[in-house]
């Protein structure tokens, strides 16, 4: 939650003078400030590979796993100070909806249930650390790196974060005396001794699967939630730990299918009731370790949580994630919308056509739907309500045009969605392109239908010259140079996914320096705004591969892809159900998280149906854009309303849903000319 909130929700001022507190604040600052650092750090290794491969022809041998190593610092550095500021994403459905009282509670409830989670992390990092440095196990690059340093780092950060929760769970708190402030942080203080003193692998007691490490922590823990937050809390977090403890324990004698259900139940409440969207998938997943399988086997949330994010393709997120925020700061897109609309302006629905064009053409560099949404709901949607357009028509536009945000490449879900199932990444991009094309001028298509049947929805612009045409060309010139940058260097073979990144953000920087929008501290705001949305996204990688592995031993996916095959369902139901799925839960659940969530299920079924792994890839992302404009918890439909001041959001709501309709119909469409998606990429495999 936010530091502000926090406070606003939590003790008095003197609850906020708690040394303790302070040291935990300033504890978070200073790894936010280490994760800047190792983020510019990055990019400039990746810039300096890039050149030195392909100007000098003396390629490295150590970017690539430094890389790597600083993205793992970075992502798990930053952790905290996403905490602080509100940026770890929770399903709002219940919370958002019941008194404050009642959220209040709620959201104490769910950030104990969160913080026991990442106190077995940090636990079981810290042992997986020690055991690296005891075994000098070393990595099998050129570097043989001892793999403790690296993984020093993520320890530190999964630490950072627990402590960030530990004082967001004290401010949200009722005041409490000086023996209660105490009581908690000593009782975890005592934990840790005890623990180094049971030493990595704690003694079971007696026949039972139970160590005396968990119990350890639990009493701690328990002593910690009583302290602070009061018996009522105490005891509402340990009737949730029990419910979902007693689910795990009587799911050991069910079937398959059985334990699916009851794991995506589970999931579904912790997640109503506001736990963040990776803890509650790493706590369903610590759950599923220590109850499901033959023994216990918490180390595999260590092991999860360095090797899920131990991968440079991933470096790819933050290099996009940093080229979209460099060129909000630049302003360069507000001249790229003058130049569409001097060339569309006259068209019905002219200035909606030039929305939908800006953010094809800024999708094309950032990678973000959430930029592209922001940057022109606020660069676009004032002009139209200023020329008479219609709040539904403006807002339903510019919230369906940033779903394009993740379809044209590059693409972060895409990424993610690569990695996550073995797909090249460079094929996936290509792949996206002439969907995209084709959602973009869809969307036009029905804005000018849109313009033409409703009277009054659309007042036709102004007119312009020729030559004020083609000078407003000028403002294009900049993204040109971008995607030749980022996609030309991509597909010209110069550069990986991650690379191509890498240099759009330094060309997105030369922009802003070019127009004098660039400070040190700006810099810094934009490499911490960076940081923090990576960390965020890939916490949630970390809590849904924990997560896949139960589901995997389990045998889940094959027990799912075996029920699809004995109800000898046609292919086209198979993906109808599993579409409106996706549909369902967009409406609650953010795309990356919804996409991690259900691909150990889907793509085992989809690839037993004869369904190419690029094709669904895209048939996904387009799925995906429609939990983005769907409400109640479509993400795009709050950034336009934050942006809009007094646009209702039912009117963003009625605007956004014809283009919902076009969006679905694309995906009706390369499911029965699957060519759309594959042509392109054969081409350029065959050239």
């Amino acid at each position: 939650m936010a530091e502000s909130e926090a406070m606003t929700a939590g003790g008095s001022s003197d609850d906020e003078r708690f040394i303790l507190v302070s040291i935990i604040d300033k504890i978070s600052g200073a790894t936010a400030a280490l994760s800047t650092i190792a983020l510019l750090a990055m990019t400039g290794i990746i810039v300096y590979e890039v050149v030195s491969r392909y100007v000098f022809n003396e390629p490295t041998f150590w970017v690539t796993e430094v890389a790597t190593y600083l993205l793992l610092g970075l992502t798990y550095a930053a952790l905290a100070q996403a905490q602080r500021e509100g940026s770890h994403i929770q399903v709002e459905l219940l919370v958002g909806w019941v008194r404050p009282e009642i959220r209040k509670t709620l959201e104490l409830v769910s950030g104990w249930v969160g913080l026991l989670f990442l106190v077995f992390v940090a636990w079981q990092m810290v042992t997986f650390v020690h055991s690296e440095f005891v075994n000098d196990t070393r990595d099998w690059g050129l570097l043989a790196t001892p793999q403790w340093i690296p993984e020093t780092p993520v320890a530190i950060g999964i630490i950072s974060f627990a402590l960030a929760i530990f004082a967001d769970q004290f401010r949200l708190s009722p005041r409490r005396n000086q023996l209660a402030r105490w009581a908690g942080p000593a009782a975890l203080a005592i934990a840790v001794v005890v623990l180094l003193v049971l030493g990595p692998k704690p003694p079971k007691i007696g026949d039972t699967r139970v160590d005396w490490g968990t119990v350890t922590l639990v009493v701690a823990f328990a002593i910690a939630v009583l302290s602070w937050s009061g018996v009522k809390i105490a005891v509402y977090v340990a009737l949730t730990c029990a419910g979902l403890a007693g689910i795990f324990i009587w799911a050991k004698g069910v079937s398959l299918l059985t334990i699916g259900i009851l794991l995506v139940v589970a999931m579904l409440v912790t997640l109503l009731m506001g736990v963040r969207i990776a803890m509650a998938l790493g706590i369903i997943g610590m759950f599923g370790l220590y109850f499901l399988l033959p023994d216990t086997q918490l180390s595999l949330m260590a092991e999860r949580s360095w090797n899920s994010l131990n991968s440079f393709t991933l470096t790819a997120v933050p290099m996009f994630v940093l080229m979209g925020a460099l060129l909000l700061r630049s302003g360069v897109t507000t001249e790229l919308f003058d130049a569409l609309l001097h060339w569309m302006g006259r068209m019905p629905g002219g200035i909606a056509h030039a929305s939908v064009g800006a953010c094809g053409v800024f999708a094309a560099v950032s990678g973000s739907s959430l930029a592209t949404a922001a940057t022109m709901g606020t660069v676009a949607c004032p002009e139209m309500i200023r020329r008479g357009y219609s709040p539904r028509l403006t807002y339903g536009i510019v919230a369906a045009g940033g779903t394009l945000g993740i379809l044209i490449p590059p693409s972060i879900a895409m990424i993610i969605y690569g990695t996550t199932v073995g797909a090249p990444i460079t094929v996936l991009f290509i792949a996206g392109i002439i969907p995209g094309m084709m959602l973009m001028l869809s969307l036009m298509g029905g804005v000018f239908l849109w313009a033409v049947l409703i009277d009054g929805s659309a007042p036709r612009g102004d007119s312009y010259s020729w030559g004020a045409k083609f000078k407003s060309l000028l403002g294009v010139l900049p993204f040109l140079v971008l995607i030749i940058a980022v996609l030309g260097s991509l597909y010209a073979g110069v550069a990986t996914p991650t690379e191509a990144g890498a240099l759009g953000a330094v060309v997105a920087l030369l922009l802003c320096l070019q127009r004098r929008k660039l400070s040190w501290q700006i810099l810094y705001d934009t490499a911490l705004e960076t940081v923090k949305v990576t960390s965020m996204l890939l916490f949630i990688v970390v809590g849904a591969s924990i997560l896949s592995w139960v589901f995997d031993y389990l045998r889940l996916p094959r027990t799912m892809v075996s029920v699809v095959e004995a109800a000898e369902l046609a292919p086209w139901v198979v993906m109808a159900i599993i579409g409106l799925i996706y549909i369902v839960l967009g409406m609650f659940i953010d795309p990356i998280s919804m996409m991690l969530m259900t691909l150990p299920v889907t793509f085992p079924i989809v690839q037993a149906l004869g369904f190419d792994a690029i094709w669904f890839g895209i048939a996904l992302v387009m799925m995906i854009e429609v939990g983005l404009i769907t409400p109640p918890v479509g993400i795009i439909l709050f950034v336009l309303r934050g942006i809009s001041g007094d646009v209702a959001l039912k009117e963003i709501v009625y605007g956004v849903m014809p283009f919902v309709g076009i969006i679905l119909l694309n995906v009706v469409l390369i499911y029965f000319f699957p060519e759309i998606v594959s042509w392109l990429p054969d081409q350029m495999e065959g050239g």
